[in-house]
């Protein structure tokens, strides 16, 4: 099965966010991931992690003011001195919680934009965050997010990350394949998931529809889990679901795929 860790953004969230690294553990997660570290200093996120045992899988580069709305501004010209700046802040974070994985929320598209503009912005601002990362052996990843949970985001669908995965022209750069957005947007999970293994970094899981844990929807999680063992797939599963009542009521997929 493959090694799933938890998203602490959206599991164990009736707890205080330093609390939740404790409950991942208890409850058999050997991994975490979550949206944001910048609220807490590295160091009290990298105690937690150290005293549980748990690996720090990913997090996101700074996305904006996410309060307000925003989702990401790697594709916004205005923006880029900040979007660096970032990514600074990002790899310092990274290097102290020993993150080898970073997603690049890349934004929601301004109405009455120049298409061709944030498209050049974006992938000089991926070229740039790629290189970054690289020095300190770190992974860029982006991700495509469906339209109906944020409406106007920049990258929906695989063929088109994928695409700018090659315009951007860096090794470093990969695809963050979250199984929830993509069987929204395209379905035909299992033959696109092996189609392009070698670009993909990073998995994420939630059901279809209500966004919660594996079980509750129409995507058939026992098959997927096999697949990608069949196929090879040997990085991290993130559990980034909205549980359906709490996080412990809802685990028993999780103990039953161990």
């Amino acid at each position: 099965m493959p090694k799933f860790a938890a998203n602490l953004t959206m599991l164990f969230n009736e707890l205080p966010f330093l609390d939740r690294f404790a409950a991942a553990r208890e409850a058999g997660f050997s991994g975490v991931e979550f949206l944001f570290p910048y609220e807490h200093p590295a160091s009290e996120i990298a105690a937690r992690l150290a005293d549980n045992g748990l690996t720090q899988v990913l997090h996101n580069l700074p996305a904006g003011d996410w309060g307000a709305g925003e989702r990401g501004i790697a594709i916004l010209p205005e923006r880029k001195k900040e979007f660096r700046e970032g990514v600074d802040r990002a790899v310092a974070y990274a290097r102290e919680l020993s993150c080898r994985q970073l997603n690049c929320l890349v934004g929601i598209v301004p109405e009455g934009s120049d298409g061709r503009l944030l498209h050049h912005t974006l992938v000089d601002n991926l070229a740039y965050a790629a290189g970054e990362l690289a020095r300190e052996g770190i992974r860029l990843l982006v991700e495509p997010v469906n339209t109906r949970d944020i409406p106007g985001f920049y990258l929906n669908r695989t063929d088109q990350a994928l695409a700018l995965i090659e315009a951007v022209g860096s090794d470093n750069l990969h695809l963050q394949y979250d199984i929830y957005h993509m069987q929204v947007m395209e379905g035909d999970l299992a033959r696109t998931i092996e189609r392009n293994l070698p670009r993909i970094a990073h998995v994420q899981l939630a059901d279809n529809p209500g966004r919660h844990e594996p079980g509750t929807g129409e995507i058939n999680y026992p098959f997927l889990f096999r697949h990608l063992d069949a196929i090879g797939y040997d990085g991290w599963v993130g559990c980034e679901y909205k549980p359906a009542t709490d996080t412990v009521a809802g685990l028993g997929w999780l103990h039953r795929s161990a």
